[in-house]
Formats: C-alpha cells, sequence, structure tokens
C-alpha cells in the first residue's frame, strides 16, 4: 500500500490484493486518495451474496483492512495507537487464520497484558473487539471470538488535576513559543490534536471565537465548535497572526526532518508529550500531561458555578457523563451534607446521655 503525488497531477493510491494490483488517481488531496482506497478495499472484500460469505480469513489480511480502514476514518493519534497494538497481534498470530485464533488464546494473551495492568489488558480487549467486530459488519466472517470475553476488574483512582500555581510554574519554564502552545489549550481547554490542526481559518480575532475540530464523535467525521477566546488568548493569537508566515496556515507547527521525503518538512505536530515531563522536572511539581489542562478548566468551571451543560459545550462532549468525569471539585451540596451529618450525629450522640 503506498500514495503519492505528481507536480501539477495530484495524490494516486496504489495498493495489491490477493496478487493483483489495483491503482487510481488523480486526487487533491493525500486524505482523498486514502479515503478512496479504503472504499475500494471494501468493495473488493465485500461479497455479493449471502451464500458466498467466507467463514474464514487471513489474520494479517483482516489486520491490514482494519488498519486502512482507521487511518481513512479516525485521527492519526488513534490509528497510531491501533498501529502499535496490531504490531503485537501480528507477531503472534500473523501466520494464522482468524478462524485458528481461539478464545482461549485471547484470554491467555489477555492475562499476559494484565502483568502490565488491567487497563493495559483491558485496552487489548476493546481494541481486538472492535477488530473482529470490524470483520464481522464487513461479512468477512460470522463469529468475533472476543465475545464472551470480560474486561477486567480495575482499581479507579481519582485523576490528578494540577492547581493552578502548579500550572502556571511549568509554563513558566517553557520557551515562548510552547508558552502560547500551553496557554491556547489552558484557554481553550482544547485536545491537543485540536491545537495541533489549528489553522488561521479558524480564528476570528475579530468576532474573538476560536472553531475547534475533534474527531471523537460517532462515525469519524471532523465535528466543529465555537469556543470564545479569552483576553490572554486573544492576545496570544494577536501576536502570533502578525508574526505569522503567510504561506503557512497552521497557527503551531514545526519544521521536521522527513524520511519518505528525505528532506526538511513544515508541517503541524503530532503529538508534542515528551517535553512536559522536562517542564515538570524544571518547575518542581509532579508530573502531568497535556489532558490534565483540560480537567484543571472544567474544574474551575464547576468551582465558579458554571453549568454543566456549558462545560459539556465548552469541552467538546457528546455526553453529560462523559463531562461529569472531569469534573473533580466537591460543591457546595456535598459539604453541606456532610455538615448536616456531623451535626446530626452529635445531637444523637448527646442524647443517648440524657437521663
Amino acid at each position: 500500500m503506498s500514495y503519492y503525488s505528481v507536480k501539477g497531477k495530484g495524490w494516486r493510491y496504489d495498493f495489491t490484493l490477493k496478487g493483483q494490483r489495483y491503482t487510481e488517481a488523480w486526487f487533491k488531496t493525500k486524505k482523498e486518495a486514502v479515503q478512496a482506497e479504503a472504499k475500494k478495499r471494501e468493495e473488493l472484500t465485500k461479497p455479493r451474496a449471502v451464500s458466498e460469505i467466507p467463514t474464514d480469513m487471513d489474520f494479517l489480511e483482516l489486520v491490514n483492512l482494519r488498519l486502512d480502514h482507521v487511518k481513512a476514518y479516525h485521527s492519526e493519534r488513534h490509528y497510531a495507537e491501533y498501529r502499535y497494538m496490531a504490531k503485537r497481534w501480528v507477531f503472534r498470530w500473523g501466520h494464522l487464520t482468524c478462524g485458528q485464533i481461539s478464545q482461549r488464546q485471547l484470554e491467555d494473551f489477555i492475562l499476559e497484558r494484565s502483568s502490565v495492568s488491567s487497563f493495559t489488558a483491558n485496552k487489548e480487549i476493546r481494541y481486538l473487539r472492535s477488530l473482529f467486530n470490524f470483520g464481522k459488519k464487513k461479512r468477512l466472517f460470522s463469529v468475533n471470538p472476543l465475545d464472551g470475553v470480560d474486561f477486567l476488574p480495575v482499581e479507579k483512582r481519582v485523576k490528578y488535576v494540577p492547581s493552578k500555581e502548579d500550572i502556571d510554574k511549568v509554563i513558566s519554564q517553557a520557551s515562548p513559543d510552547v508558552q502560547d502552545y500551553l496557554w491556547a489549550i489552558r484557554e481553550t481547554m482544547a485536545r491537543v490534536s485540536e491545537i495541533n490542526r489549528l489553522t488561521w481559518d479558524d480564528v476570528d480575532l475579530k468576532a474573538r471565537v476560536v472553531i475547534l475540530y475533534t474527531r471523537k464523535k460517532k462515525g469519524g467525521h471532523l465535528t466543529p465548535r465555537r469556543v470564545p477566546m479569552t483576553l490572554k488568548l486573544y492576545g496570544i493569537l494577536s501576536r502570533r497572526y502578525q508574526e505569522r508566515k503567510p504561506e503557512m496556515s497552521l497557527v503551531f507547527w514545526h519544521r521536521y526532518w522527513s524520511r519518505s521525503e528525505n528532506s526538511w518538512q513544515e508541517g503541524p505536530f503530532n503529538d508534542r508529550k515528551k517535553f512536559m515531563a522536562t517542564l515538570c522536572r524544571k518547575a518542581g511539581v509532579r508530573y502531568f500531561r497535556f489532558h490534565a489542562l483540560r480537567h484543571a478548566g472544567a474544574s474551575l468551571l464547576e468551582q465558579s458555578n458554571v453549568p454543566i451543560g456549558t462545560i459539556q459545550r465548552i469541552l467538546g462532549h457528546e455526553n453529560r457523563s462523559t463531562t461529569e468525569i472531569y469534573l473533580h471539585s466537591i460543591g457546595d451540596a456535598e459539604r453541606s451534607a456532610m455538615i448536616t451529618y456531623e451535626q446530626a450525629r452529635k445531637s444523637s450522640h448527646t442524647d443517648s446521655h440524657i437521663k
């Protein structure tokens, strides 16, 4: 499987399936070529009649089909995670057909992964289950060997949320460009992927609004939401707009060496997690990552009595239950309840001593 472009023409996909080559051109963008290639693969593997539904297929072929689909319809981060886990599966079962992989084999593998943690084992279950469900949905086979396999029990803990003071300390240790980046996440409570793909077309300085896009929606569609700018963010984006490179549409970008192109390139970040450990260590605070800034912001809004529906829209959650995970403060209602409890307990204790 490969994608390449020809100047002045566009992008082409080119892959081989069961010894036969398939190619098509010219697409305006690489993304269109990726999606067209994934659709073509699905057409080639989709049976024409119920009687033609196969009972088995190579596990390696199933993994490649799933990866193509994830790459075309999901975020780069999700694809990277899937690919990382798929390498481990292929090493173990790449020589087998799907029908040769038993539920017992999968359970043994999951128990091995539980030696890392229950969270790790459960993630393997989720991704493997989605892999086999993908094959069932495409009518490549009819049985999911993960059906009936339960998730392992986990010890849930309260998520660490850094204080305002610790966040300030970490930001102060960063370079000016990284400070802008961290403030953009902090002031919008955005996901890292949303800030990484932020373009100047998504920034309305006149209306003081940024438009953030996420793929964490059913169907993998990019979904926008509008987030008003704080004064701090408005000042940062105004300055960066004046200093921007006219030919660069991204708000935050970097220069990197591309092995595939064998040259220096300028483009978006995929992830920037590596420097957070260094900044936290320099600041002398407990380690936290970018996502903790979303939790911290949501908690501050809750403490300021902002309605949960408003917080939900700012964070870009479809479900209220997801937003509730981000709220870590103890509200006045809980405190009042415990005061009432203590008073009732003391009163009951006093009454028991009255003769």
